[in-house]
This record gives structure tokens, sequence and C-alpha cells, in this order.
């Protein structure tokens, strides 16, 4: 239900820089997740990092952008290979279905600092922004996996007939604005949305 995100290409840099690049990006997640993007500056970034001046992130990442960049690939990455192993662990379409919404709100729990920072990036992007155009290539990815899948689902005879790119744009909708209300309402139950949303989907898919 969730593609897997990732090229796997070489980069050609060391153990050493993919050490300090890593930390970086730790630390701007932790920046943007508490300070929200536009005041997440690189001298709160090196601070946190615990770095003794921003030339080292000036080193390593050509500007604020490229940086979220990397931000956002790597909330991607910790969101679908958290996902995807829950899922992996459910036998049949349905069931799979279901336990995409209690795996997706289940991020809330386990990296809360990822979603909140997500949500900056996402609320703040700017056409152009090298970081919303590969946050926008993920997403497309994303999607088009979701749909094959839903499409498999049809085929093997789990799901009626519908439009797959309807009906995952449906279930990606679901979820954003069960995360987003998640962030603004601090009585939100996650998992009781989560339960609603997998009863409603199930009726939305499921041959009569």
């Amino acid at each position: 239900m969730q593609a897997r995100s990732g090229s796997g290409k070489q980069t050609g840099r060391t153990f050493t820089e993919e050490g300090r690049r890593a930390q970086i990006v730790a630390a701007a997640i932790e920046v943007v997740a508490e300070h929200g993007l536009p005041n997440a500056s690189f001298a709160k970034i090196a601070e946190v990092a615990g770095l003794s001046s921003t030339g080292m992130i000036s080193y390593h990442f050509r500007g604020k952008g490229d940086l979220i960049g990397a931000v956002a690939t790597e909330i991607v990455r910790v969101n679908t290979e958290f996902v995807v192993g829950k899922l992996e662990r459910e036998a049949g379409y349905p069931a799979v279905l279901r336990a995409y919404f209690a795996a997706n709100l289940a991020l809330l729990d386990e990296y809360p600092r990822h979603q909140r920072a997500l949500a900056s990036i996402v609320a703040n992007a700017r056409p152009g922004d090298p970081h919303a155009v590969r946050l926008i290539e993920q997403v497309a990815e994303i999607a088009r996996g979701q749909e094959e899948w839903l499409r498999e689902g049809q085929r093997a005879g789990a799901f009626r007939e519908f439009d797959p790119v309807v009906m995952a744009l449906a279930i990606r909708s679901a979820r954003d604005a069960a995360v987003a209300r998640a962030a603004e309402d601090p009585g939100f139950d996650p998992a009781a949305c989560a339960r609603e949303l997998a009863d409603l989907f199930d009726r939305a898919t499921r041959k009569s």
C-alpha cells in the first residue's frame, strides 16, 4: 500500500561525511518541528547539531533548500519504512488497507517531530523550491504505488470496481487530514480515528 522510497544511488561521500550529513539532517528535523520552517535558521540547526559554526552546514548542503530537501527525503524514508513494516505483517488486501490507517496514525506517537516538521515543510512549500520539487516527486512515487496496489486488489477480486486514482487520492487525503487534526487537537484519539477511517474505506472498497 505504501511505495518504497529512495534510489539507493552511490553518492561518493565518505562514511564520515555521510555521518555528518545525517547529524545535520536530524538537527534540522528537530528545529523545523520546534520552530517551523520559516524560523529554522542555520544558526539554530548548528546549535542543536553541536557544530561550532554554520560553515559545516554550508559545506555539506548547497543552501537551505538543499538541506530541507534532504530533511523531507529522510522523513519520507522513515515514514515509509515504518508503515511498510506494519503492513507486511498483514495478509489480504482488505486487512492491509485497514492496517494502513493504524500504521500511519501510529507515526504520530513513534515519530512526532518528523510529522510536525513535514507538516511545516508542506505548509511553506513554494513552486520551484528544491525541497518542494523533491517532495512532490516523492509523493507522486508513493501515489503511483498505492494506485497500482489498488488495481492489484481489484484484479485479485478483493475490491470492487472503482477508479484507483480517485480512491488513492481519497485515502491519502483522509490520512493527511487526520494527521493535521492530531497536530491541532490535544484531545484527538489517533487509534479511534484510524478505526473509523478503516471502517469507512473498507465499506468504500469492498465487493458487495
